[in-house]
């Protein structure tokens, strides 16, 4: 097992890391930005690091950073997190070169998933549904329009490297292509600094469903069920819940089929997710892979009492999974709800600033709240303004839905 494990992350999935590793025995250490120095992680980790000025760019992205942190420290492994370097295949790379494990896949993997287009082609080859579309790059308008006349409106116009709904616009006719097609790449150039989009088929109301896997090492490929994420603003989740209200038997099982099919084509070793969009009829389509934890991994873990954290933690440290698919029971409804620090009056805009009052729930039944922050602590400009994720669980939906009452007062405030 590792010796000393360096998050490279921040607010609450960097706190619930330190908790799986305090499970385990295992030290810890937190990276930290200026603007982080007071942050709830830097107080629950071992040692801390500081790794440079507020922007991410300059210190949560800066791979030399978070490798001279590893030396300093002596720590053996890098928990990514999600987000920051989590999918970055240079970064796992590096540390490998520095005979550092990276706590998560191997670089082959997180390059392959992470392209749109790569990812989709790959998906075929594999055996994987998926969206009827032409995955290849679309260089003018008027090609776009060719094509989308062949896949039949309504179209997605999608960036390639493309993530959290940004360089996505739909067409419903060939005459919303022209400026959908320019606004698509227009974001995807500035968002990702690529400007390669593909086409493919936009399913009307669709439902997002997404698949946890867990593989190891020596072969051994399980997946953990289904989540629903069908509750999006802006094009990202707000609401997560396991199981899904739509999906049977039949049809968990048979996207579990291909996710792990997928996995195992693709030499995957960790937790990751395979997500699907399913239409109306529950015909399934590969939409990508995460090669990496989820935001909304809890309920998950809330249905399953997998901690997907440790498994990670163990199967980075070469150990073999020690449960089979048979072996995977499913127990409970868990809902998650991201809570966010956003101005309503200004179309839920971020506000950040001092958090005044914040009261969790601490003493109530089937009640789980992952946060990294605390009273008196900094929404800050620099990150994203997630507060927690407040998951709850019950015996099926709607007791799952009533464990939390909500008070007619707000029990989080800040100002700016």
């Amino acid at each position: 097992m590792f010796k000393k494990i360096l998050i490279a992350n921040r607010g609450e999935i960097a706190c619930r890391i330190i908790s799986s590793c305090k499970k385990l025995s295992i030290p810890t250490v937190a990276v930290y930005s200026d603007a982080d120095e007071r942050a709830l992680h830097v107080k629950l980790a071992d040692e801390a690091v500081n790794i440079g000025p507020a922007p991410s760019s300059e210190s949560y992205l800066s791979i030399d950073k978070i490798i001279l942190a590893c030396k300093q420290t002596n720590a053996d492994a890098v928990h990514p997190g999600y987000g920051f370097l989590s999918e970055n295949h240079l970064f796992m790379s590096r540390l490998e070169k520095e005979d550092i494990t990276f706590i998560g896949p191997s670089a082959e993997p997180i390059r392959v998933m992470g392209d749109k287009i790569e990812s989709k082609i790959f998906a075929i080859e594999a055996g994987v549904n998926t969206v009827p579309g032409h995955q290849d790059i679309i260089k003018t308008s008027d090609e776009a329009i060719q094509i989308a006349k062949n896949i039949g409106f309504p179209v997605m116009i999608k960036a390639s490297a493309g993530g959290g709904g940004k360089g996505m616009r739909i067409a419903f006719n060939e005459g919303d292509i022209p400026d959908a097609y320019t606004s698509s790449i227009n974001e995807a150039k500035s968002s990702f600094g690529d400007d390669r989009v593909f086409i493919e088929k936009f399913i009307v109301k669709p439902r997002h469903i997404e698949i946890q896997i867990l593989a190891d090492n020596h072969g051994n490929v399980i997946h953990l069920g289904e989540r629903e994420c069908s509750i999006q603003r802006r094009n990202q989740k707000i609401i997560e819940e396991s199981p899904s209200p739509f999906v049977d038997n039949e049809l968990r099982e048979a996207m579990g089929a291909q996710a792990v099919q997928l996995a195992k084509k693709v030499g995957y070793q960790s937790a990751g997710t395979v997500e699907f969009i399913v239409d109306q009829d529950r015909n399934f389509y590969f939409l990508e892979m995460n090669t990496r934890l989820q935001v909304e991994h809890p309920v998950t873990e809330l249905v399953t009492g997998f901690d997907l954290v440790e498994e990670m933690i163990k199967i980075a440290a070469g150990e073999k999974l020690n449960i089979s698919q048979k072996d995977v029971k499913f127990s409970g409804w868990a809902i998650e709800s991201r809570i966010y620090a956003e101005d309503p009056e200004r179309n839920f805009m971020p506000s950040t600033g001092r958090l005044i009052t914040y009261k969790p729930p601490t003493s109530i039944d089937n009640i789980r709240n992952d946060t990294g922050v605390y009273e008196g602590g900094e929404i800050s400009m620099f990150y994203d303004p997630m507060i927690s994720k407040l998951c709850s669980y019950g015996e099926n939906r709607k007791k799952a839905e009533n464990v939390v009452k909500l008070p007619k007062k707000p029990i989080i405030k800040n100002i700016l």
